[in-house]
């Protein structure tokens, strides 16, 4: 599919519940005239504003993927559940999880794919590798690994929340970074923590006619002490802190 006229894309990732973050994103982006918007997954999961989230984005006519949170929320039982899943999840109705179940793990776009993690699982990192308890971007042969054979020009992933773009042959990546999360540690595929080292929302814009003519990067001030009350509130003192600096330690 050709475009005869520049669009502005606007790509955004790893919500988390974060409706202030998403607020002002969307007041950011709608200044820039964004044409489409591209949500690349983890719509609600978190101690903050689950319900509201979902609301605001079922309302929308963006193109949703689904992240690994929105298929833990769905298909695991409450038991299975990590803290952030076992709240949100308490919040939405049957309407709301039968929209989560519909989203597709990956779509193809123009000459783009849309996916959350790599293409067949969106639990694992695309760009990063896991060391000594933090993430380095990953090697290019790395990368082109977790890809598979078919590899298309345009690539835009989520799930790490770092803000990245990448080359490697014939192909540009892009992920958006985090709407709503800066920092955040894991157990999977070991302990390791994330740092974006401020709390801004990130995403990002692609100018595209037949091909990417531009990609800007974007970090937006917030309300995060909004979001750092609601996880207090929540009592989830990890969050609070990513919330409040981008790192995982006062």
């Amino acid at each position: 599919m050709s475009i005869s006229t520049v669009q502005k894309i606007a790509v955004l990732s790893d919500i988390h519940g974060n409706i202030a973050a998403l607020e002002a994103v969307v007041n950011d982006m709608n200044q820039k005239g964004v044409d489409q918007v591209i949500n690349l997954g983890d719509h609600i999961s978190g101690p903050l504003w689950p319900k509201e989230t979902i609301e605001f984005l079922m309302r929308q006519n963006w193109i949703h993927i689904s992240g690994n949170h929105d298929k833990n929320l769905v298909t695991k039982k409450p038991g299975e559940q990590n803290p952030s899943d076992k709240y949100a999840i308490q919040f939405i109705n049957d309407d709301e999880k039968t929209w989560l179940e519909s989203l597709p793990e990956s779509i193809e776009l123009y000459e783009m794919l849309l996916f959350h993690g790599i293409p067949s699982d969106n639990n694992t990192y695309l760009l990063e590798t896991v060391e000594n308890g933090r993430t380095k971007l990953s090697t290019q042969s790395e990368i082109i690994g977790r890809l598979g054979k078919e590899i298309p020009k345009v690539i835009l992933c989520g799930h790490s929340h770092i803000q990245r773009v990448v080359e490697i042959p014939g192909s540009i990546i892009i992920n958006p970074g985090s709407v709503g999360l800066q920092a955040y540690d894991d157990d999977k595929p070991e302990y390791h923590i994330i740092e974006m080292r401020s709390p801004h929302a990130r995403y990002s814009i692609i100018e595209y006619q037949n091909k990417i003519q531009t990609i800007e990067t974007i970090a937006v001030s917030y309300d995060c002490q909004s979001a750092v009350k609601q996880a207090l509130r929540n009592n989830r003192l990890d969050w609070a802190i990513g919330l409040q600096s981008g790192c995982m330690s006062n």
